[in-house]
């Protein structure tokens, strides 16, 4: 049997963010409770509606999602290349339209934004109607649900608040665990 000749990739870039790194690596809160539920998001909905919508009728403001597959009327979604301004590692590329195209499968935290509204961070991954396979962050408000619905597989997190605010290390606003009588600012 001849030995199976081994594919080198290039080393994947080393990402250094420009603001001082927090001693504390990983920011986590404990939720002793939490509840769990199968969600149908309907056809001509967009993913930012039947997430934000059917969650607060079951008293959940914040969450963690996996979406099962599905397809989608339209799926518009954006990647986060190196920033040229070197302002931060990464700047969101301007909305690529998928057009029609099935959904393989997602992850979507909901949380509030740093104006205090619902919001969806969602990545996921999807197969165009030319048969390409993508990935990226998809625009949930954007993105309208087609025949046959999605599921999507719900944890809510109640005991605490997932909060978009601005982050120094990364330089960009990104959702943080915060204890409910915490303050949106107060880590500004």
């Amino acid at each position: 049997m001849a030995p199976t000749r081994q594919q080198h990739f290039p080393r994947p870039r080393t990402l250094i963010h420009p603001g001082i790194s927090s001693p504390v690596r990983i920011n986590s809160l404990r939720s002793p409770s939490a509840r769990h539920m199968r969600l149908f998001i309907a056809p001509d909905c967009s993913l930012y509606d039947g997430i934000v919508r059917s969650l607060a009728e079951n008293g959940i403001e914040n969450a963690s999602l996996t979406i099962l597959g599905g397809y989608f009327d339209i799926l518009s979604y954006c990647v986060a290349p190196p920033d040229p301004s070197g302002r931060a590692v990464i700047a969101y590329t301007k909305p690529i339209d998928a057009g029609a195209a099935w959904l393989v499968f997602g992850n979507a935290t909901l949380g509030r934004s740093m104006k205090g509204k619902p919001i969806v961070h969602c990545h996921a991954a999807m197969r165009t109607a030319a048969g390409a396979v993508k990935g990226g962050h998809l625009l949930t408000e954007s993105c309208i649900v087609g025949e046959g619905g999605i599921s999507a597989l719900v944890t809510s997190l109640d005991s605490f608040v997932l909060q978009q605010s601005f982050d120094p290390e990364t330089n960009i606003p990104l959702l943080q665990p915060r204890n409910r009588t915490e303050r949106a600012d107060e880590h500004a």
